[in-house]
C-alpha cells in the first residue's frame, strides 16, 4: 500500500556505490497515474545523457515517438544499465516501453515500484522476481516513532506517555510513512493533555493539519485512482470497527443492497461484488486476511490509517459517519445517510432525530442491551433501508423493525432472539433476511408475504451434538410458492409441502435443505430441475441411517458448483458425470460398498473433494483423471486400509487430509508422485502410520519428505493422550473463527459438519 517503504527502499538500492559499479548508466523515472510515453523516453534521454555529461539533443521536446525509440534503443544497445520506474499504476506501462529497453543479455535490469497485485504479478518476457513490502515490525516502528516524536529528550519517550505513545505507533499498523508523519505531529504536542486531545482527534488532524499532508496525499491517490462505484465500497467498509474482520459474502450482500453494484449480464450481483472486492485488494486498499480454496477472498480488513483517511473522506461527502466512545461529541451528523454506532448504549439517547439515517450498523461490547433502547432508536429512523444488528446482545425482537417499510435488509445473525413475529411480513421491500445461528427455530406465516426476499438464511449450531446434528435447520410455514424472486435459501428443514412448494423458486442459486425422507426425494428433485441458475446444492437426509435414491434426477442443474450430499446412498447416480462445472463435491455419510472413484475422476473442474464416512471398502484407488483436484478430504473410513494414487493422476493436488481410518498402516501409495503437494493432515490415525514417516529415521520418511507441512494428531498407543504437530495452523486454515471447536475430540467431529458447509 502507499507509504510502505517501496520508494524508499529502491532508492537506497539505486544510490548505493556497490550497485552503481555493476551499471554503466542508469535512470530513475516517476511515472504515477497519468502519463505520456513520449514524456517518459525523454526524461530516459536527458539523465542518460546528463549522467555521461553528454550535451541533450536541441529538438528533444519535439522529436517524434520512433525518433526518440531510435535514440534509446542505439544508446542502450550495447550497456548494462539500471532502470528504475517508481509508483506505476497499469499494466500497459511495460508493453509500451519495453520497446526502447534492448536486451542486450549484459545483465541490465529494470525495476517497478506498484502498489497493483497485477502490474507485479504481470509476465514481463524477461523473467521476473516480486518483493513484498512488509510491514515494519513492533521494536522497529518505536524506535523510528520516538526518533521522531522525542528529539527533544534523546528519542526516549517519557514514561507518563508511553501508553498513549504506544496506542499511536499501534495505529500505524507497521506503515513506515504514518509512523514519520504521526511522529513529527505528536513532537510538537508536550504535554498529556496534548497527546490525548490530538490522538482522539486523529481523523480531523488528517484533513486538516499540514504535518500530516504528505500521508494524506500518497493514500488518497490509491481512493482517487478508484472508479466511481468502487469508491463506495471502500469508504462503506469504514463503517466497520477498527481492525474488524470483513467477510467477504457479508460485503457483498451491504454493497448490493445498498445500490453499489452495476449490473452485468450473466454474473450475479454477488459476483460483481466478488470482483470489486478483490480490486480493493489488489490495489492495496484493503488487507488480505483470510483466502478460499478458489484464492478468492473470504475475509479482509482495512490499515488504520486507511480507515481514518475514509472516514475523513465520508464525512467530508456526507456518506456515512461513525459514532463511537471518543467522537461522538465532536461529529455532526446531519445529513449523513449511514451510521454505524460503536459506541455503549447509554449513548443511544444522542442519535435521536437521525430521520435522515438509511443504513444502521450496530457494534457494541455490553453483555445486552435494553429492547428498549433499540425501539426508541429505530423510532427516529424511518426512512431505514439497511439495518445490521449481527452479534447485537438482543433477546427479543425489536418490535419496531416491522415499521420500517423500506427496509430491504435485515441482519440478525448470532443475536440472542428466538422468534419472529407474524408481523415481519409488513416489511413488503425487504430482499434480505439473516437469523444465523440465533435461536429461532421456525419462521413465522408472515414470511410468505415477503414478496421481493431474495436471500433467506436460518440455520442454528448445537455444539454439543454428533457431526450429523450439529446443525438445525429453521422450519418454514406453507405457501412458500409466493416467494417466487429468492435466489438464496438454507438451510431449512424438509416437509411434504416445502419439498414441492420450493418448484417456483426457479430463481435459486443456493439451496441448502435438510431432514430429507425417502418420500420427499422425487418431489425435490423435480424442484432441482426447474432450478437452470442453481449454483450450489446441500441436502440431508432426516436420519443417519436413511438410504436416499438419488438416481430420479435425470437433468441436474447445468451450472452446478458445490455439491454437498449427507445420507446413506446405494451409488453413485451416472448423472454425477454430467456435473461439468462442479468444482466442490461432498459425500457425507454415503458408506458406499463400491468404489466411487470412477465416477468421479472424469469431473474436469473438480477442485475439492470430501470422501466423509462415504466408502466402507478397503481399498481406494486413483487410477485415472482428477486433473484439476486441489484438495482431497478422506475421513471416517473405518475399514480403509490402503489408498493407491496412480502416476500422473491428481497432479495438481495441494492439500491432502486424511482423518480417522485407523486401519490405514501407510501413507497413500504414490504420494512421492504429488510434488505440488503443500500440506499432509494425518488426524487420529494409526501410531504406526506415523511412526513411519517421522524425521528422522522413518520408513516412510523419503517418500514424504518433499510436502513442505505435515502435521497430525493422533491417540497414542496408551491411549492416555493424543501427540501433535503442526496441527495449530491446520485448525486455523480450516475451522471457522466464530465456532470454537478445540483441537482433539470436537475438532474431529467437527470436520463432519464443515464438509455439510463446504
Amino acid at each position: 500500500m502507499g507509504g510502505s517503504g517501496k520508494t524508499t527502499l529502491i532508492a537506497k538500492t539505486y544510490n548505493c556505490e556497490i550497485v552503481k559499479r555493476h551499471f554503466e548508466c542508469s535512470a530513475w523515472i516517476t511515472v504515477s497515474q497519468t502519463y505520456s510515453i513520449e514524456d517518459l523516453y525523454r526524461s530516459f534521454i536527458r539523465q542518460f545523457y546528463e549522467a555521461a555529461k553528454k550535451a541533450v539533443p536541441l529538438d528533444l521536446n519535439t522529436m517524434s515517438y520512433r525518433q526518440l525509440v531510435e535514440i534509446l534503443v542505439n544508446y542502450l544497445e550495447n550497456m548494462r544499465y539500471l532502470v528504475v520506474l517508481d509508483d506505476v499504476w497499469d499494466t500497459e506501462l511495460w508493453d509500451y516501453i519495453k520497446v526502447a529497453l534492448p536486451n542486450s543479455q549484459l545483465g541490465c535490469r529494470v525495476t517497478i515500484t506498484t502498489r497493483m497485485e497485477d502490474v507485479a504479478a504481470k509476465s514481463f518476457e524477461v523473467g521476473s522476481n516480486i518483493h513484498h513490502i512488509k510491514p515494519m515490525g513492533k521494536n522497529e516502528a518505536w524506535t523510528l516513532f520516538c526518533r521522531k516524536a522525542f528529539p527533544w529528550n534523546a528519542r526516549r519517550c517519557p514514561q507518563e506517555l508511553e501508553d498513549l505513545a504506544n496506542d499511536v505507533v499501534q495505529k500505524c499498523r507497521g506503515l513506515p510513512l504514518a509512523v514519520v508523519s504521526l511522529g513529527g505531529l505528536f513532537s510538537t504536542k508536550l504535554t498529556d493533555l496534548e497527546w490525548k486531545t490530538t490522538y482522539n482527534s486523529l481523523t480531523w488532524e488528517l484533513s486538516n493539519n499540514s504535518m500530516l499532508q504528505p500521508i494524506k496525499s500518497i493514500l488518497l491517490l490509491s481512493y482517487n485512482d478508484l472508479p466511481y462505484r468502487l469508491k463506495h465500497c471502500f469508504l462503506y467498509c469504514c463503517l466497520f470497527p477498527e481492525d474488524y474482520i470483513m467477510k467477504r459474502k457479508r460485503l457483498a450482500r451491504l454493497w448490493v443492497e445498498e445500490g453499489f453494484i452495476e449490473k452485468v449480464r450473466g454474473l450475479t450481483p454477488e459476483e460483481i461484488a466478488d470482483r470489486y472486492l478483490v480490486d480493493l485488494i489488489r490495489r492495496s486498499l484493503l488487507q488480505l486476511v483470510e483466502t478460499d480454496i478458489y484464492g478468492l477472498p473470504k475475509a479482509c480488513k482495512m490499515h488504520d490509517m486507511l480507515r481514518e483517511l475514509a472516514i475523513s473522506k465520508s464525512e467530508e461527502q456526507k456518506f456515512c459517519a461513525i459514532h463511537d466512545e471518543q467522537l461522538a461529541a465532536r461529529r455532526e451528523d446531519g445529513g449523513i445517510r449511514r451510521l454505524s454506532f460503536q459506541a455503549s448504549q447509554r449513548q443511544i439517547i444522542l442519535l435521536e432525530g437521525a430521520a435522515q439515517i438509511r443504513s444502521f450498523h450496530l457494534f457494541v461490547s455490553e453483555a445486552s442491551i435494553d429492547p428498549t433502547m433499540i425501539n426508541k432508536l429505530l423510532s427516529g429512523f424511518k426512512l431505514l433501508t439497511v439495518l445490521d444488528l449481527r452479534d447485537a446482545p438482543i433477546e427479543l425482537f425489536p418490535d419496531h423493525i416491522v415499521t420500517l417499510f423500506n427496509l430491504r435488509y435485515l441482519n440478525l445473525k448470532r443475536t440472542r432472539i428466538k422468534r419472529l413475529p407474524e408481523s415481519i411480513g409488513r416489511l413488503c421491500n425487504l430482499e434480505t433476511l439473516n437469523v444465523t445461528r440465533t435461536q429461532v427455530e421456525a419462521l413465522p406465516n408472515g414470511i410468505v408475504n415477503l414478496k421481493k426476499l431474495k436471500y433467506l438464511v436460518s440455520y442454528r449450531l448445537n455444539d454439543d451434538e454428533t457431526y450429523f446434528f450439529a446443525v438445525t435447520g429453521a422450519r418454514l410455514p406453507p405457501k412458500l410458492n409466493a416467494l417466487n424472486n429468492l435466489q438464496f435459501l438454507g438451510i431449512v428443514e424438509a416437509n411434504s409441502f416445502v419439498v414441492k412448494e420450493i418448484r417456483s423458486m426457479t430463481q435459486l442459486v443456493r439451496l441448502g435443505i435438510m431432514k430429507i425422507e425417502s418420500s420427499h426425494v422425487e418431489d425435490l428433485f423435480i424442484a432441482i430441475q426447474n432450478m437452470p441458475l442453481l449454483r450450489r446444492l446441500h441436502v440431508k437426509a432426516a436420519k443417519e441411517d436413511q438410504t436416499l435414491c438419488l438416481d430420479a434426477l435425470k437433468s441436474p442443474p447445468p451450472l452446478l458448483e458445490r455439491l454437498f450430499l449427507v445420507a446413506k446412498l446405494d451409488n453413485v447416480p451416472q448423472w454425477f458425470q454430467s456435473l461439468q462445472n462442479l468444482r466442490h463435491l461432498g459425500l457425507n455419510g454415503s458408506r458406499l460398498t463400491n468404489d466411487p472413484l470412477t465416477h468421479l475422476e472424469g469431473l474436469p473442474n473438480l477442485r475439492r473433494l470430501y470422501l466423509c464416512k462415504a466408502y466402507e471398502g478397503q481399498h481406494l484407488e486413483f487410477k485415472n483423471g482428477f486433473r484439476n483436484l486441489e484438495s482431497l478430504v478422506i475421513y471416517d473410513s473405518s475399514s480403509l486400509q490402503s489408498i493407491t494414487i496412480a502416476k500422473g493422476v491428481m497432479l495438481g493436488i495441494q492439500r491432502l487430509y486424511i482423518g480417522f481410518c485407523r486401519m490405514l498402516r501407510e501413507v497413500p501409495s504414490g504420494i512421492k508422485y504429488l510434488t505440488k503437494l503443500q500440506e499432509l493432515v494425518l488426524l487420529n490415525v494409526g501410531e504406526d502410520l506415523i511412526k513411519r514417516i517421522e524425521e528422522p529415521s522413518g520408513l516412510d520418511r523419503p517418500i514424504v519428505q518433499h510436502i513442505p507441512q505435515i502435521s497430525y494428531i493422533y491417540q497414542t498407543s496408551t491411549g492416555e493422550g493424543y501427540s501433535y504437530r503442526n496441527i495449530s495452523s491446520f485448525v486455523d486454515a480450516i475451522v471457522p473463527k466464530d465456532i470454537g471447536f478445540d483441537t482433539t475430540g470436537s475438532l474431529l467431529n467437527s470436520l463432519s459438519f464443515l464438509i455439510f458447509f463446504g
